[in-house]
């Protein structure tokens, strides 16, 4: 496990957009020292600080006010959480390229779990050389830790002086740190240190019971979790993908049609992945990590498992096309990723249906170009559901997904399209209804979409009562009528609720039959 300590931070990101991204290796220009301020207990104060301030002996929580009377010249800057934390996020997805398995600690650090990855950057001790070199080149101070455990890596990164601890090594490497360096409460620091315990090797002696009457079970579990004795889970930030190909480039590259002719090249070596295990992509995504450490995150999905890479390399090419406004690729791209977020089984088509199988393919093909292009809702389809109330019977799903349901339920197929479909509304909508020929039958004429039509047919009514779990208004009775009007044109109406004598009724536009 990793552990990455930014100590600072906020200060760091204002650097790098007052002098540039390679400020460090320049070496800090001649200006004021950088300190950030906020408002604590109705007080402005001091909440980070940057190296030259440091020097001064200025120390977080100090009013604004004194620092500025001891040295009148800082840069005081309002401090702003919010990107402090985009800040360090971009971070996270920068260390990408090192493990997808990346998580946020806190406000000032990450963790990366290398397991299975060191070796591709020729062991742990490279690894850490070159992520620290790489984060100093871009204008970010970070200090890091390795070891077998969370807790371990934690505290040595942020209380000792990093590096590597090897195994069988946790006791000596904790032993000199302070008891903060295992993550307790201020008030449990303050009490430790009230009775003498100020140093992590002081809790290692000491007995474990009376510790656990005074302070509980917090402080043993942390002292075992930095030891490695206890297991502590670290989840990532992003799902992690079942498949991933990448590609890293010795020349960057920043032309569309390089991005995709590569994406079409690694797409290829996915394929033989997907066969071995009998799936194809569902939700595919390109990761694009340009050489000044921004990343690019691309995701595309498909109406039906997908396997074939120029259609891979299609998606992107419309997605790109999509987002061609925000895309810039700057100096290049040096490594691309494609990562495979979900799959399914991949069923291939009886001999018998193979015309049926080009159908539904041309047409997945058609869906996936235009959900790439627009988003997955620009395409509607109709879904049945279950309920004999007209209106509730279907309901508007995105096509990319109706595609990809199963066709039976229950080894039954759905219910036959009627022969003359209704194109229903996406909701009923009042209309008002005019001189009622007897009580319970259809209107002479009603007006509705600021069009007056005149009533020349009707069936009807047919009285559907609503679900027998609703209440209320919803569970009003309703009858439907089938009419015609003066135009030819056909619709479905229905009445909310029975005729009585000086008693208004709501009328409703159901559906327009095709």
């Amino acid at each position: 496990m990793l552990a990455l300590h930014f100590p600072h931070l906020p200060t760091d990101r204002i650097s790098r957009r007052k002098w540039g991204l390679s400020w460090r290796s320049r070496g800090r220009p001649e200006a004021a020292p950088i300190v950030c301020s906020s408002r604590l207990n109705n007080t402005m104060r001091l909440t980070a600080l940057d190296e030259a301030a440091e020097t001064l002996n200025l120390r977080k929580h100090m009013g604004v006010a004194e620092a500025r009377a001891i040295h009148p010249t800082l840069d005081v800057i309002e401090d702003d959480p919010a990107a402090n934390r985009r800040f360090l996020e971009a971070i996270a997805d920068w260390c990408d390229r090192y493990t997808p398995l990346v998580a946020l600690d806190g406000v000032d650090g990450l963790f990366l779990d290398i397991t299975g990855c060191a070796h591709l950057f020729g062991g742990e001790t490279t690894l850490l050389k070159d992520i620290l070199a790489r984060l100093f080149q871009m204008g970010i101070d970070a200090r890091g830790a390795i070891s077998s455990s969370p807790g371990l890596s934690w505290a040595i990164s942020r209380f000792g002086q990093g590096g590597i601890i090897e195994y069988g090594e946790a006791e000596q490497a904790l032993a000199p740190l302070p008891v903060a360096a295992l993550r307790l409460e201020e008030e449990t620091i303050g009490g430790l240190n009230k009775m003498g315990l100020k140093y992590v090797g002081d809790l290692l002696t000491a007995p474990r019971a009376p510790l656990t009457r005074r302070f509980g079970g917090t402080v043993l579990l942390r002292l075992d979790q930095a030891l490695g004795t206890d297991e502590e889970p670290v989840s990532p930030r992003l799902p992690v993908a079942s498949l991933s190909v990448e590609r890293r480039l010795i020349e960057p590259i920043a032309a569309e049609d390089d991005i995709l002719a590569l994406t079409d090249q690694i797409a290829a070596s996915l394929k033989s992945s997907l066969e071995a295990r009998g799936v194809g992509g569902r939700i595919f995504e390109l990761v694009l990590f340009r050489v000044d450490g921004k990343v690019f995150r691309i995701s595309a999905g498909t109406a039906q498992p997908l396997r074939e890479p120029k259609r891979i390399a299609a998606l992107f090419a419309e997605r790109l096309q999509a987002i061609h406004d925000d895309f810039d690729a700057g100096y290049g791209f040096e490594i691309l990723r494609l990562n495979v977020l979900l799959h399914e089984d991949f069923v291939t088509s009886q001999g018998d249906f193979e015309h049926r199988q080009q159908k539904d393919a041309s047409l997945a093909a058609f869906v996936d170009r235009v959900s790439a292009r627009l988003g997955e809702d620009c395409l509607q389809t109709f879904q049945l559901r279950e309920s004999h109330i007209p209106e509730r019977a279907s309901v508007t799903v995105p096509a990319i997904d109706h595609l990809s349901a199963p066709k039976t339920r229950e080894g039954h197929p759905p219910p036959a399209r009627s022969e003359r479909p209704i194109r229903l509304l996406r909701k009923a909508e009042p209309m008002e209804a005019f001189a009622i020929e007897i009580p319970d039958g259809a209107p002479a004429s009603f007006h509705w979409r600021r069009m007056q039509h005149r009533v020349l047919k009707s069936e009807g009514p047919e009285r559907l009562a609503t679900e027998w779990w609703l209440d209320g208004a919803e569970a009003a009775d309703r009858d439907y009528f089938r009419i015609e009007d003066d135009k030819g044109r056909r619709f479905w109406i229905y009445r909310q609720g029975h005729y009585e004598r000086d008693t208004a009724q709501s009328w409703f536009m159901h559906g327009i039959i095709a």
